[in-house]
């Protein structure tokens, strides 16, 4: 076992422009983090993980970046960062941003360039081919619904951008742009953050042979397929570039987001200790296979949670982590993700079933992250009217079903999935716009912030908020045991509870939940003692809804 700060790290991420404002715009802003940093300590975490707060067009909620080395003025100053960075130190918490490397804005003064002629030194940048009969080079398809390939007539070619259309992809075969970006990211180590989480690293990688995929197309000639520019070999030569160039001088954690359908052979490739790349790497497995994605219309029979997958999905990268000496982050939801609680939990037991989803996370191997507004069960949006949302994905989708689906429909899946749902600002108290701004936020509220918000949960001992805050401190205090201990799954073929053990060396504690909104009959085992509990007592032979108990093997 080596041990590493970042592997007995508590994360908390913040999405910046919904946290707080403090200059009374409707945006959250780097003050506003500033000012609640005293909060953040409070949750007993020491790892904060900021969204981008970069310049950007917001045509992806910051993830089109228009300057690398900027913050968005609606956000803040460098200097505020700096501020925020020496603040957070002085108390312990480290903090990390996210580094966009797979694309950039239409706007980036890089891609006005390259478009501009096809002779320029920006050019190649970019991945642009020409298009086949007047439809784009090939028939891939991008994570957003529509072609993975833009036309743009300037020079009559098309470039590739596997997101929307306002995001091109950068090359990542020209070591020029590689250059790039390895100072982007020395730039913000230099001011002192203390690493990165690097979204979207599984498509650096591209068959740049640019030929079609021979998977089903849909009614458009659209097929979607990742293996095209996800998890494709080329990828590690850059991360160990980078890792040798850059990660490897400074004490930080990288943590990679690694989608496109990757499993733990390939998240193994990433964080393999004998050929490091990065440290760690968010996976989705857990959030898929309880969550569709797709274009399905959800009802709420199809919404219920599939409990025994999502025990195998969490088994599966635990155990084959642990097996390769490898760390995993841990995560319910992060900012692309609907609200935890709406997805696993329930209103009507609202305290219970929040509480109990933050017991299972914070007990749990490896390096735990809550998403910000988790702490307080916030639940995914009430909207009436399609113009309330503003994620382009969601955008995209009514776009796109609007010939074979209702309002009501499309408005029905999106309450469910729509990555808004994770977006809408944090709840502090029962004042007019939830104590996030003086005024009307730039994204609706969920109107139940009156009842559930920070104020209201401070002072009740096993509210949602004081059971994140305990079990926090639980795990920091026992940090050996949960950071590296084993993980033993108890009965994973039943149907209703997750019960898993934890073990470093003679120490064993058992976690018990039950995720559902019934009672299910189950005789606890004979501990002698219950660390903490979500109700005020136990019952006899079974477990209430919602109900979760820690106990500590005696």
């Amino acid at each position: 076992m080596i041990r590493k700060w970042w592997k007995e790290a508590i994360g908390y991420q913040i999405y910046p422009r919904s946290y707080l404002d403090t200059n009374h715009d409707g945006i959250g802003d780097i003050r506003g983090i500033i000012d609640k940093l005293d909060y953040i300590e409070s949750l007993n975490v020491n790892l904060v993980w900021i969204s981008p707060f970069y310049p950007s067009p917001l045509d992806d909620n910051g993830y089109d970046i228009s300057d690398f080395k900027g913050v968005d003025p609606q956000l803040g100053t460098l200097e505020e960062v700096k501020e925020l960075i020496e603040k957070a130190h002085a108390k312990g918490i480290r903090i990390i941003l996210d580094c966009v490397l797979n694309q950039s804005s239409d706007e980036h003064p890089w891609f006005i360039e390259s478009r501009s002629s096809k002779n320029n030194e920006k050019r190649d940048y970019y991945i642009w081919a020409q298009g086949k009969d007047n439809q784009p080079p090939n028939n891939w398809g991008s994570f957003f619904g529509e072609s993975a390939w833009k036309y743009d007539k300037l020079t009559d070619e098309y470039y590739l951008k596997i997101f929307s259309d306002k995001m091109p992809d950068l090359n990542w075969s020209n070591p020029t742009l590689r250059q790039e970006m390895a100072d982007i990211i020395r730039f913000w180590l230099d001011l002192g953050i203390d690493g990165f989480r690097m979204d979207a690293i599984a498509h650096l990688g591209k068959d740049m042979t640019l030929t079609d995929s021979t998977l089903e197309s849909d009614e458009r000639g659209i097929a979607y397929d990742w293996s095209k520019f996800s998890n494709r070999p080329q990828l590690f030569d850059y991360l160990q570039e980078l890792h040798q160039k850059v990660f490897s001088h400074y004490d930080i954690v990288t943590i990679g987001e690694v989608g496109g359908g990757a499993k733990f052979p390939e998240g193994y490739k990433y964080t393999n200790p004998q050929n490091p790349s990065i440290d760690m790497v968010f996976n989705f497995d857990h959030t898929w296979h309880n969550m569709p994605y797709g274009y399905e219309v959800l009802t709420p029979e199809k919404f219920n949670t599939n409990v025994i997958a999502l025990k195998e999905d969490l088994d599966y990268w635990i155990q084959n982590s642990q097996k390769h000496n490898i760390h995993p982050p841990m995560y319910w939801l992060n900012h692309d993700h609907p609200r935890v609680l709406s997805q696993y939990g329930s209103l009507d037991y609202h305290r219970e079933s929040g509480s109990m989803l933050g017991m299972v996370l914070l007990s749990l191997p490896g390096t735990p992250f809550i998403y910000n507004g988790e702490e307080i069960g916030m639940t995914n949006v009430d909207y009436t009217n399609p113009k309330d949302f503003k994620d382009v994905n969601t955008r995209n989708y009514f776009k796109n079903n609007a010939h074979r689906l209702t309002i009501e429909q499309m408005m029905n899946h999106m309450r469910y999935t729509g990555r808004d749902n994770g977006h809408t600002p944090m709840q502090w108290n029962a004042n007019q716009h939830a104590g996030f701004s003086t005024t009307t936020p730039y994204l609706k509220l969920v109107s139940n912030y009156t009842t559930i918000n920070v104020q209201d949960q401070e002072n009740k001992e096993k509210s949602i908020l004081n059971t994140y805050r305990t079990m926090a401190k639980i795990r920091k205090d026992n940090i050996q045991l949960f950071a590296y201990g084993t993980f033993e799954l108890i009965d994973a073929k039943h149907p209703d509870l997750f019960i898993f053990k934890r073990q470093f060396n003679q120490e064993k504690y058992i976690l018990i939940a039950n995720f559902r909104d019934y009672e299910v009959p189950y005789q606890l085992p004979k501990y002698q003692e219950v660390t903490f509990h979500n109700y005020d007592n136990l019952a006899n032979a079974k477990l209430r809804p919602y109900e979760a108990i820690l106990l500590k093997e005696s």
